[in-house]
C-alpha cells in the first residue's frame, strides 16, 4: 500500500485490498452513485489517503459534510463499532483515529479564507458562461476586454467592467466600424446581468488579492499534504458561478503549472463536485475547453475526478478519459434509469464472478464497484468493494474548531484584507473628473471673452458718441456702432450655442478617447 492508496476490500469476503496505485493517480477518475449511497465518504478517505501521501487535494464542501477532515473521529461516535468491525473484515489491521491538515475557503469570506479572481483572469468566455451571455453579448464581452488591453485599463473587480461598459456604449460608432457591430441594447443587456452576478455573489469574488495557486500546494513539516476545502452549500444556491469559479480554477492550474509528464504520484489532485452543473446546457466551445484540460493537464501531475450522481452527466468524450473509478449505487427505476445503468456497466471491465449491471445496482451504503488503472495504465477488472472507514470526524465541525483551524492555516492574514488599486474604473473616473474641469475652464473663458465683447461694445458707443459731436459726420459713426454690435451679438450667440457646445464636447469627448 506504499505505493497506493487503500480504498476498500473486495473478493468475496472483501478481504482482498483496493488500491488507487499513485502513479496512475492523475489519469483523473469518477465517483458516482444515487443520493444517500456514500460518494462523500469516499471523497473522504481519498481526500485522507492523498493527504497521508504528500499530496495536496482541493476539493468542494457541498453540504457542509467534510469539514470533519480537520478533526480526528474517536471512540464515542455512534458507528465506531461498525467502522472498527469493516476495517477488520476488509484487512486495515492499523486502523485508527487522526485529524489532517486543513485550510478552509469561502467566496464569500464567512467560513474559510476569501478566495477572489480578477475579471482578467477569468476571462471573456467564462465570464460569458458565468452571466449566460447570447452570442452577441459574447462578442461585446471581447470586444471590451480587447479595448482594455489596447488602453491599459486593468479589469480587476465588477465596477471596472461597468464603467468599461459604458466607455464602450459611447464608442459604439468608432468601435463597430473596427471590431463589428456594438449595440446599445446589447451593453444594456451586459449591464443588467452584471447586476444579477453582483446580487448573486460576484462582488466577493472578483477583486484582489487573488488566488494564488501555490498556496493550494502547501505540504506540512510532516510529510502530509494540506486538504483544500471550499466552503459550497451557500454557494450552490448560484450553481453557475458554482461551476464557472471551479472551471476557472482547473484552467488556471492547467495554463500555469509547467509539464512535468508522468510523476510518481500527482502534484495535486482536484476534487469536482456536482459536477452535472459544469455541463448542463454547456455551449460545445466550453465542453470542448474543459476535454481539452481532462486531456492534458495530468502532465502537469494534476489529477481531477468528477463526483455526480450518474456517469452519464459526464460527456463521453471527457468520461473517457477517467480512469479510476468508484461506482456507487445507481437505482434503476425507469426505462431511461436502466439504459442509463446498461451504459455504466459497459464501461468496466468485467468480471466472471458476478454481472456488473446487477452490482451496480445491488451494492448497499458503503459498497462500491471499483475499477482503478493497473500497470501500464491498463483498467483493472471491476471488482465489489467494501468501502474502507474514514479516520477523521464523519460529518462537519463545530464553528470554534473552523476558527481554530483558519487561525492555523498558512495563509492567515493574506487573503483578508481586500485591496482596491488604480484600474479600469479609477482610469475612467480621472478622465471624467479631469474632462469635466476642462469643460468649466473653456466655459468661464468663454465667459470672459463675452464679457469683454460687451464692454468693447460698450466702448465704440460711446466713442462714437464723442465723434458725432465734433465731426459733424454722425451717421458714419451710428454705422459703425451698429456693426460693431453685430459682431459682437454674432461672437456671443456662436459661444452660447452651437460652436460654444461643440467645444464643450471636444473637451469632453477626451474621456472617450484613447490614452
Amino acid at each position: 500500500m506504499g505505493n497506493g492508496i487503500f480504498i476498500g476490500g473486495g473478493g468475496p469476503d472483501y478481504s482482498q485490498g483496493q488500491t488507487l496505485s499513485l502513479k496512475y493517480a492523475n489519469r483523473h477518475g469518477l465517483i458516482a452513485g444515487a443520493t444517500g449511497t456514500g460518494k462523500t465518504v469516499t471523497l473522504q478517505i481519498l481526500a485522507e489517503g492523498f493527504s497521508n501521501a504528500g499530496v495536496p487535494v482541493f476539493l468542494s464542501d457541498v453540504k457542509g459534510d467534510l469539514s470533519g477532515l480537520a478533526k480526528a473521529g474517536s471512540a464515542d461516535f455512534k458507528l465506531h463499532e461498525a467502522f472498527t468491525n469493516r476495517a477488520a473484515t476488509i484487512g486495515l489491521k492499523d486502523y485508527s483515529y487522526a485529524a489532517f491538515p486543513v485550510t478552509f475557503w469561502d467566496l464569500f469570506g464567512a467560513q474559510g479564507h476569501p478566495v477572489r479572481t480578477t475579471l482578467a483572469e477569468m476571462g471573456p468566455l467564462l465570464l460569458s458562461r458565468l452571466m449566460e451571455l447570447s452570442e452577441a453579448q459574447e462578442g461585446i464581452m471581447n470586444i471590451a476586454f480587447r479595448v482594455a488591453d489596447e488602453e491599459g485599463m486593468p479589469l480587476l473587480d465588477l465596477k471596472d467592467l461597468q464603467a468599461l461598459l459604458v466607455w464602450v456604449g459611447e464608442n459604439r460608432a468608432a468601435l463597430s466600424l473596427r471590431y463589428g457591430n456594438v449595440s446599445v441594447q446589447s451593453v444594456g443587456a451586459i449591464q443588467r446581468q452584471l447586476m444579477v452576478l453582483e446580487n448573486q455573489g460576484g462582488t466577493q469574488l472578483f477583486g484582489e488579492p487573488a488566488l494564488d495557486l501555490a498556496d493550494l500546494m502547501h505540504i506540512g513539516a510532516d510529510g502530509r499534504g494540506r486538504i483544500n476545502i471550499l466552503a459550497a452549500d451557500k454557494l450552490m444556491g448560484s450553481p453557475r458561478l458554482y461551476a464557472t469559479f471551479l472551471l476557472w480554477l482547473l484552467s488556471e492550474l492547467f495554463e500555469t503549472l509547467p509539464e512535468i509528464g508522468d510523476p510518481d504520484k500527482p502534484k495535486l489532485v482536484f476534487f469536482f463536485d456536482e459536477a452535472h452543473l459544469l455541463f448542463d446546457d454547456a455551449p460545445k466551445a466550453l465542453v470542448d475547453k474543459v476535454e481539452q484540460v481532462a486531456r492534458l493537464i495530468r502532465s502537469k501531475g494534476v489529477g481531477v475526478y468528477f463526483i455526480t450522481q450518474n456517469p452519464d452527466d459526464v460527456p463521453e468524450d471527457i468520461l473517457g478519459q477517467l480512469g479510476n473509478r468508484v461506482q456507487h449505487a445507481l437505482r434503476a427505476f425507469t426505462a431511461r434509469d436502466q439504459k442509463a445503468l446498461s451504459r455504466a456497466a459497459e464501461t468496466y471491465r468485467p468480471n466472471d464472478r458476478f454481472s456488473t449491471i446487477d452490482a451496480i445496482r445491488d451494492v448497499g451504503v458503503g459498497e462500491a464497484v471499483t475499477s482503478m488503472l493497473e500497470d501500464k495504465g491498463v483498467p483493472g477488472i471491476v471488482e465489489r468493494t467494501l468501502i474502507r472507514p474514514p479516520s477523521s470526524k464523519l460529518g462537519p465541525i463545530d464553528e470554534t474548531a473552523r476558527r481554530a483551524a483558519m487561525q492555523a492555516s498558512p495563509v492567515v492574514g493574506k487573503y483578508e484584507t481586500l485591496i482596491d488599486r488604480e484600474s479600469a474604473y479609477e482610469i475612467l473616473k480621472a478622465r471624467a473628473e479631469s474632462a469635466a474641469h476642462d469643460a468649466a475652464e473653456a466655459e468661464e473663458a468663454a465667459q470672459e471673452q463675452s464679457s469683454a465683447q460687451r464692454d468693447f461694445n460698450a466702448g465704440r458707443r460711446y466713442t462714437g458718441a464723442r465723434v458725432g459731436r465734433s465731426t459733424a459726420q454722425p451717421r458714419r459713426g451710428g454705422i459703425g456702432n451698429e456693426l460693431g454690435k453685430a459682431v459682437g451679438n454674432a461672437v456671443l450667440r456662436e459661444l452660447k450655442g452651437t460652436t460654444g457646445r461643440r467645444i464643450v464636447r471636444g473637451i469632453l469627448g477626451g474621456l472617450f478617447k484613447g490614452r
